[in-house]
């Protein structure tokens, strides 16, 4: 029997088969339960529009494929499969970056090795999993006749690899604009690919922000294909569109579930069961000239694994704020959000105070304090929150004095042990507060986190795109405190593009309080909108930065709050029925109780049925 060493020597001495990666995938790929609904063999024709993308993959007039799309259509499928090709059939050295070395972590442990292991072919070529020579890490995995390393957007030092003549971009919109210092992750990496004649970019993302878009922006330089299906009855060809979906409502205004798709060609109703058949004889149509550039541009509604009744159910959840409706467009349509970049006016948001006095509404459920620390005052905001974190904005004050000594900490002390009142006499008391620790007081923050550790938590503010409102905590600090990051720039779109446009009571609404004494005067207004949203570019590359226009104090104390509120992240229905009166116990008489019917239990049973 012919030895594996040899074997695989003379396999790399024969030409590799004449596949595209389609049909290299529908032949050889496996898919694997951890990640697929559907595990076992691949079948390209399970979403014949993959087909077309897989085969541009392998195209030698293609040197960058671009994929624009929705969640839900395959799209990281279609990057195993690419990896797959390129290290079987022509093995190559691969680079796959992902937003954040983390994440670029989780591919190679819950996508690729289960691809590797269930996939035979892959699985001879790929060194065992478990062994750690022969450059097999984590991060860095060699097969017969290549290399494949997975790093990080976030990473400078992950993206400074050796050369690679294929290089996949995943989730480019969620990519940072700048890698540490060293540039433009995207232009980082396709440099790692001048030196190969026959290089290969695969671009991939679910859009976000009009001209902050990478993945938009990249696709319009590509020819722009989308796939067209013909109508079953008068033949048409049409891609969809979310404007061509409809369904009915009874009198009563209920939406029912007759949801169906309207031709824009004939007007006639094309059903949820013709889906399948439509897909199967697709076409991609380009709406551009091809120069090298084959883009590609897919939503959920072409989606074997997702019905127009879901993502009809998903829209009517999604248009009730801002917010998730731009998630909706963003993730389900695959579209860009356009969106007013305009500063919200201070006057109509000041507009909204309410008389709710000294005491809260009953919908308050807990509150939250931010600190923002300025060299001669602590000026601190405490907000209260509800179901659908609505808000109500409590206090906001200013303690002045020296942040260098501890008397200014102490009054601070007396501002985390406030009570407020509700109408309905519940009490509540401040469970968490953030304090802004980026500034010239560092030490005295953390000494104060510390001694009120589980309820004081120093911050960090950190700019920059997709990063979470509040993330993990670290405690590489010189505190040996836990530090928490905080998201300014993902807090800041939140509260000006959704929670302050928000304009009717419920989720996502803030109050403000009429009350002269809570602080929520004319200034605190102009403070809270005193930044706007600009688009700068950086080594060419558009990226959104918000700049001050005056004083922003009550903007970061309201930032620092939605920190707050997300690291204490509050189960508001259970909050509510914790805060429910008890009914008290009622008492039982000596003679009511109920002696044991058995007289001959032994005494310890006897004990027992009391």
């Amino acid at each position: 029997m012919m030895s594996t060493a040899r074997s695989r020597s003379l396999k790399q001495c024969k030409p590799p088969p004449d596949l595209t990666v389609s049909e290299w995938a529908d032949e050889y790929r496996r898919l694997s339960s951890e990640s697929s609904s559907e595990p076992g063999r691949w079948k390209t024709s399970r979403a014949p529009y993959q087909k077309g993308i897989l085969d541009a993959i392998s195209d030698a007039a293609v040197h960058t494929v671009v994929v624009m799309s929705s969640a839900q259509v395959g799209k990281t499928e279609i990057i195993l499969n690419a990896i797959g090709y390129y290290s079987d059939q022509d093995p190559s050295p691969i680079l796959m970056i992902q937003p954040t070395l983390e994440m670029a972590e989780t591919f190679s442990k819950d996508r690729l090795a289960p691809m590797v292991r269930d996939t035979p072919v892959l699985k001879e070529i790929y060194p065992d999993a478990k062994t750690r020579g022969g450059g097999n890490t984590m991060l860095h995995k060699k097969f017969t006749g290549g290399h494949i390393t997975m790093a990080g957007a976030n990473s400078p030092a992950s993206l400074a690899s050796r050369p690679v003549r294929i290089v996949l971009f995943d989730e480019v919109d969620r990519y940072p604009a700048s890698a540490g210092g060293e540039g433009d992750p995207v232009a980082l990496g396709t440099k790692r690919t001048t030196t190969f004649w026959n290089r290969k970019r695969i671009i991939t993302s679910t859009p976000t922000l009009e001209a902050h878009s990478r993945v938009s922006l990249a696709y319009d330089e590509s020819d722009q294909c989308r796939y067209h299906l013909n109508c079953p009855h008068c033949g048409e060809a049409h891609h969809l569109e979310f404007k061509n979906l409809q369904w009915s409502k009874d009198d009563d205004g209920k939406h029912l579930d007759d949801v169906h798709m309207v031709c824009p060609e004939c007007s006639c109703i094309i059903e949820e069961k013709d889906k399948k058949s439509m897909l199967a004889n697709g076409e991609w149509v380009a709406g551009a000239e091809f120069t090298g550039t084959a883009g590609f541009h897919l939503n959920e509604l072409y989606s074997p694994w997702k019905t127009w009744l879901e993502i009809r159910n998903d829209f009517l959840t999604a248009r009730k704020s801002p917010e998730t409706l731009k998630t909706f467009v963003n993730t389900s349509l695959g579209e860009v959000w356009r969106e007013d970049e305009d500063t919200v006016d201070w006057q109509d948001i000041a507009a909204r105070r309410e008389p709710y006095g000294k005491k809260l509404p009953e919908k308050a459920l807990v509150l939250t304090a931010a600190v923002d620390v300025q060299d001669d005052r602590l000026e601190y905001e405490i907000m209260a929150w509800g179901e659908g974190d609505e808000s109500w904005g409590v206090k906001y004050d200013a303690l002045t004095g020296d942040p260098g000594q501890p008397k200014l900490w102490e009054k601070l002390e007396d501002v985390l042990s406030m009570t407020f009142q509700r109408d309905d006499d519940v009490q509540l008391h401040i469970p968490i507060m953030t304090i802004d620790s980026g500034g010239h007081y560092t030490d005295q923050v953390y000494n104060f986190a510390r001694k009120h550790k589980g309820r004081a938590y120093a911050i960090k503010g950190m700019a920059g795109a997709g990063r979470p409102i509040s993330g993990r905590p670290s405690k590489s600090n010189k505190g040996k405190i836990h530090l928490y990051t905080v998201g300014t720039d993902t807090a800041k779109e939140l509260l000006m593009f959704s929670m302050l446009r928000t304009t009717k009571t419920g989720a996502s609404y803030c109050h403000f309080p009429a009350d002269p004494e809570a602080g929520y005067d004319d200034r605190y207004f102009e403070m809270l909108t005193n930044e706007k949203c600009i688009t700068k570019h950086k080594a060419g590359v558009p990226y959104r930065a918000w700049v001050a226009k005056g004083r922003n104090e009550a903007l970061d104390c309201r930032v620092y709050n939605m920190a707050a509120k997300s690291i204490l992240n509050p189960n508001y229905e259970r909050i509510k029925q914790n805060q429910e009166p008890k009914e008290p116990e009622k008492k039982v008489s000596h003679t009511q109780r109920t002696r044991p019917k058995n007289r001959k239990s032994k005494s310890k049973n006897f004990a027992t049925s009391w």
